[in-house]
């Protein structure tokens, strides 16, 4: 599936700049990445609304926005490049996330193997190993575990690795959800149900334990729809997301009955853990 890259200016402050990058989210874009001039913005190309993005960058208050650079990336395979440059991630000495092109090791508890194409969550960004961080020290089971927003579906397999029930991974990236049942695969978790969807997939079904590794825009949008699915006494794994965003997300997850009960953060990204 192809993307495209916005390049924009940042606004004039922080508040703006939050309400510039919500309304991208609900315009499509579904990642973001701040950069030195600014930050830049991920939508799919079937996604991306020419004419509600000029809408929006033409509003009053983002007068000083500039679209730097926009950038259509074609959908491709990037395993020559990881492979010239990816290394093995462990987190905690117990759980190592490696390519099938590394050697093996008898020393970890929980050996995953992630082919590096092109789809999120190889554990190299902050976002993905905090929430395994968090994995590591909660019980899985037996419990019902949803993998919401998937990608490589790593977590779903370290939540089949930990001993979970029912595990569902669910992405609405054709190539990340191609990805996961690859390494699904390649893990031998063949139990793992793989999904191309979204929040308007998971029709009520109960979990006791949702993982949600997005983004804020993302997440405040279709927190309700997760809680929907939690049963009481179930808890969700929020990441992809600033610390200064988890005031945000807490009193969302909050209003719907959510408990907060821990977090941990590394280079400003905060991922956290709620209870119902």
């Amino acid at each position: 599936m192809n993307y495209y890259a916005c390049s924009f200016s940042n606004p004039e402050n922080e508040t703006l700049k939050d309400m510039l990058m919500e309304l991208l989210g609900a315009a499509g874009f579904d990642s973001f990445m701040d950069t030195d001039e600014g930050f830049e913005a991920y939508c799919q190309e079937k996604s991306l609304d020419e004419t509600e993005l000029d809408e929006i960058i033409q509003m009053e208050q983002f007068s000083n926005v500039k679209l730097l650079k926009k950038e259509l990336i074609p959908d491709q395979d990037w395993n020559a490049t990881w492979e010239a440059s990816y290394e093995p991630v462990i987190i905690n000495e117990l759980c190592r996330i490696k390519a099938p092109f590394h050697q093996v090791e008898g020393s970890y508890k929980y050996d995953l193997i992630i082919e590096p194409k092109m789809s999120f969550g190889t554990a190299h960004h902050e976002t993905t190993s905090q929430i395994i961080e968090l994995m590591l020290q909660s019980d899985f089971k037996g419990l019902n575990v949803l993998d919401m927003g998937s990608g490589t579906g790593v977590l779903a397999i370290l939540a089949k690795k930990l001993g979970s029930s029912m595990t569902v991974a669910i992405d609405n990236d054709e190539w990340a959800y191609r990805n996961a049942l690859d390494n699904v695969k390649l893990n031998d978790e063949t139990e793992i149900v793989v999904e191309l969807g979204d929040a308007n997939s998971l029709n009520n079904r109960q979990f006791d334990i949702i993982l949600a590794n997005i983004n804020r825009n993302i997440l405040l949008r279709d927190m309700k729809e997760y809680v929907k699915c939690l049963v009481d006494g179930g808890k969700i794994f929020f990441s992809g997301f600033y610390e200064e965003d988890l005031k945000l997300i807490a009193k969302e997850a909050e209003c719907l009955g959510l408990k907060y009960v821990n977090h941990v953060t590394k280079n400003n990204w905060t991922a956290a853990v709620f209870i119902k």
